[in-house]
């Protein structure tokens, strides 16, 4: 073999076998199954099946050896059935090894690697993934059903107009629904970890999983639970620190993966938010020693038609009343919108500036200001709950601490150029 180009496309076939094979000998049986060395020649096999069919015509044998390996596959098959093992996993995973030999044959080898990765990752998280699926309900799939045959068949029929008379044109229903699908997807992916990882773990921990779900609902149940007796206030005050440093991580993640050029002109305000409340939450966990424990409520699936209808309409008249607030008031009007709309959610208000961000890149900086006025107020909100729900222990910790980020968002909001 004198071609160093096909010498790597039937190497790079042989180690993604022998990758595939080395996860496979690890389930396989004392009474035997495939394993590396099978693993391997099945791969090679189609990478000179693939061989032969793109350079001497030999279309059909390609197709002939897949049929031949699938028969051996199933001989294979039927035998461990018979001893009780009716996976079908091994198989599979077999038949798919021989298609990535033939895609190495072909010249696809970034493609062939991509694949066997995905396939060994998935082959690996077995437990993990039965895991999961124990904790997703029945519900949660219809859920998850409904909102992607909304969103991938409807979508594309919604009207990709502006509503509205000048120059409060800025209900378009094709933009609300996809920013409705981004905040579902990240709302679920906080849904999804908590399911995965358990309701019920210590407070430090509860706090970080729970403001990914709602920093809101961990500040009120933590500030009603220190009142209770025997409550350790210093390590529940650590659980509300901590979910709110995760709603500024997630705001400005969320505002970047939409609109770079405002995640960058929020990175200063927020990113002195996130140092400060990072900063208070280690100060907290310095002197908190006890182990205390709380349990996290993933809350609604976000995928469930209402919520995604309600965030939309949310969303919309967040839209709408921004704009008229920047045209009839000014930018002074535009900030008294964001605060109001910040005290209850900060998603919606977000969205919006983004919107009002990409429409006219001049309003870049008022966006910007718009966005940390509104975590500052919901924040203002969250501290009121700790302040006036909590114990007299856990309001002392907490008010110096909600101050101080306070006037470190107030500084950001002023030297924000």
């Amino acid at each position: 073999m004198q071609d160093p180009h096909l010498a790597l496309r039937f190497a790079v076939a042989i180690g993604l076998g022998v990758l595939l094979g080395l996860e496979r000998e690890r389930t396989k049986s004392e009474d035997g199954g495939a394993g590396v060395r099978t693993f391997a020649l099945i791969a090679l096999s189609g990478a000179i099946a693939g061989y032969l069919g793109e350079n001497l015509g030999l279309v059909w044998l390609a197709l002939a050896m897949f049929v031949a390996v699938a028969a051996l596959i199933v001989g294979m098959y039927v035998v461990t059935a018979r001893r009780g093992d009716t996976g079908i996993t091994t198989e599979v995973s077999a038949l798919l090894a021989f298609l990535l030999g033939l895609l190495c044959a072909h010249g696809q080898l970034q493609l062939a690697s991509w694949v066997a990765v995905a396939m060994a990752l998935l082959l690996a998280l077995k437990d993990w993934l039965h895991q999961l699926a124990s904790r997703i309900n029945a519900t949660d799939v219809a859920a998850t059903l409904k909102f992607s045959i909304v969103t991938l068949i409807i979508l594309p029929l919604v009207p990709d107009i502006n509503y509205g008379p000048p120059p409060l044109d800025v209900i378009n229903p094709y933009k609300i629904w996809l920013m409705v699908v981004l905040i579902s997807a990240l709302n679920f992916s906080s849904y999804l970890l908590i399911k995965i990882v358990g309701v019920e773990h210590g407070v430090g921990l509860t706090g970080l999983l729970g403001g990914l779900a709602s920093s809101t609902a961990v500040t009120l149940g933590f500030s009603q639970r220190s009142r209770q007796a025997g409550e350790d206030a210093s390590a529940l005050a650590l659980g509300i620190v901590l979910a709110w440093t995760v709603m500024f991580f997630r705001v400005a993640i969320m505002t970047a993966l939409i609109s770079w050029e405002l995640g960058r002109q929020i990175v200063f305000p927020i990113g002195l938010l996130c140092v400060v409340s990072l900063g208070a939450c280690y100060w907290l966990w310095q002197r908190n020693k006890r182990r205390e424990r709380g349990e996290v409520k993933p809350g609604s699936n976000p995928f469930e038609l209402e919520e995604a209808i309600k965030f939309g309409l949310l969303f919309g008249v967040v839209l709408l009343v921004s704009r008229a607030a920047q045209v009839y008031l000014g930018e002074a009007g535009l900030y008294l919108a964001a605060a109001v709309a910040g005290l209850t959610d900060v998603d919606a208000i977000t969205l919006a500036m983004v919107d009002l961000a990409q429409s006219d890149a001049s309003n870049l900086q008022v966006a910007a200001r718009a966005v940390v006025i509104a975590v500052m107020a919901n924040t203002l909100t969250k501290s009121g709950m700790a302040i006036g729900l909590g114990s007299p222990e856990l309001r002392r910790i907490t008010l110096p601490i909600a101050v101080l980020l306070l006037v470190t968002g107030t500084a950001g909001v002023l030297l924000l150029v």
